[in-house]
């Protein structure tokens, strides 16, 4: 699966502000709005979650699924979340990161990459325009959260 996604957007936030946000899974449903539930299953006592799990109803796609997480970030919060799909009933695989740089003082250029693959047959082309879509709706979202 080497065909992904990728997106960037800048936030006026430090790279640490941003990750609060990035890290608060329970916050989701609230500006996420495709995410409809979410539950931390493990947490190794580092203070990140390592599995959670996500209901998604985003219109084509709903699913309940589980994603394991790596936590690559250094103190000022710039660094690397990435994900990948441990389980779920619709989606074959989904693997993505956030990398968040710090813009000056005041500033994050967060870029995100996706790769999705689903169960049910479906045009490369058609996958690539719906990452793009959950791309871009994630991005302004959590823009529109963190500068809020």
């Amino acid at each position: 699966m080497a065909d992904r996604t990728e997106s960037s957007i800048d936030i006026a936030a430090t790279p640490g502000e941003v990750l609060d946000v990035i890290a608060d899974f329970d916050s989701y449903p609230e500006w996420a709005t495709e995410v409809k539930k979410v539950s931390v299953l493990t947490e190794e006592g580092d203070g990140w979650a390592d599995q959670v799990q996500f209901t998604l109803d985003a219109g084509a796609i709903k699913d309940t699924y589980v994603l394991d997480y790596e936590w690559d970030v250094h103190e000022d919060g710039t660094g690397v979340v990435s994900w990948s799909l441990v389980e779920a009933t619709v989606l074959k695989a989904m693997n993505g990161s956030y990398t968040l740089a710090a813009q000056g003082a005041e500033g994050t250029t967060v870029t995100y990459r996706l790769a999705v693959d689903v169960k049910i047959p479906m045009l490369g082309m058609l996958k690539r325009k719906a990452e793009k879509v959950i791309i871009d709706t994630a991005l302004k979202e959590l823009k529109k959260r963190v500068e809020g």
